[in-house]
């Protein structure tokens, strides 16, 4: 069975409530993965998740635990909870470094996808932080230094590019809307197979002996609204991804 890892997709909400004189806190955790999860699930594929707030101590730190999946997502958790394990950033211990540990693993056969997000990419305020580093090496996009979201709350579809593959073969021309994405540019030898607003939206490349795409929506509300999620062209996207990366299809 194709096994998955999910990385991030979590976040805990902290709100101050003021009624007059008085004020109380409350707190909130909230997951986003299961639109991801359903299809995947759905379609035969064993699917784990790690939350943002695990990702520092738990994200594989060897080769061997990493290839305990056919494919790794990276789904709005940046750079930073991937690189500093507690025993460095707690303790000023020396710990690998599972970004370039990622890349390592990919270019030995892996399978490594990147979903948008204000944590994905570069960022909101630049914070997701992947530009520079071994994991923008292997991707199919190379990575703005700068805050590189694109807000279209109006809505802006999909559209298919470049040459049939097997991911989007059958697909229509044109996508449900999206609500935002990161903006990043293709490298010369990966592939582009869809855009959203004049920029990519879905790319994919052969990384060593392991294959690497970039999703630049969320795969999931906000950015990926309820209409984009309901469209039976979702399940047959996401799925068709995940058995490529995993060299199945």
């Amino acid at each position: 069975m194709t096994r998955v890892l999910v990385a991030g997709e979590s976040w805990v909400s902290v709100s101050t409530h003021y009624k007059g004189f008085d004020a109380f806190t409350t707190t909130t955790y909230h997951t986003g993965f299961e639109p991801l999860r359903d299809v995947l699930v759905a379609d035969g594929v064993e699917v784990d998740h790690l939350p943002a707030h695990d990702v520092p101590k738990l994200f594989p730190g060897t080769i061997e635990a990493l290839s305990a999946y056919d494919v790794i997502v990276l789904s709005d958790i940046g750079a930073n909870s991937i690189l500093l394990h507690p025993d460095t950033w707690l303790s000023s211990g020396k710990t690998v470094n599972r970004i370039e540990l990622l890349a390592n693993w990919v270019e030995q056969g892996g399978g490594l996808a990147m979903a948008g997000g204000y944590l994905s990419f570069q960022g909101f305020e630049a914070k997701a932080a992947y530009s520079g580093t071994a994991v923008e090496r292997v991707l199919p996009a190379r990575i703005s230094r700068y805050d590189d979201r694109v807000e279209t709350p109006q809505g802006v579809p999909g559209l298919l590019a470049g040459a049939p593959h097997p991911i989007t073969a059958g697909l229509p021309a044109e996508w449900p809307d999206l609500l935002g994405y990161n903006r990043f540019e293709v490298p010369e030898d990966a592939t582009l197979l869809a855009t959203v607003g004049g920029d990519p939206l879905l790319a994919v490349r052969d990384a060593g002996a392991g294959r690497t795409l970039a999703w630049a929506s969320d795969i999931a509300p906000h950015w990926c609204p309820d209409e984009f999620v309901a469209w039976e062209g979702y399940a047959t996207l996401f799925t068709r991804a995940v058995r490529w990366l995993a060299k199945e299809i």
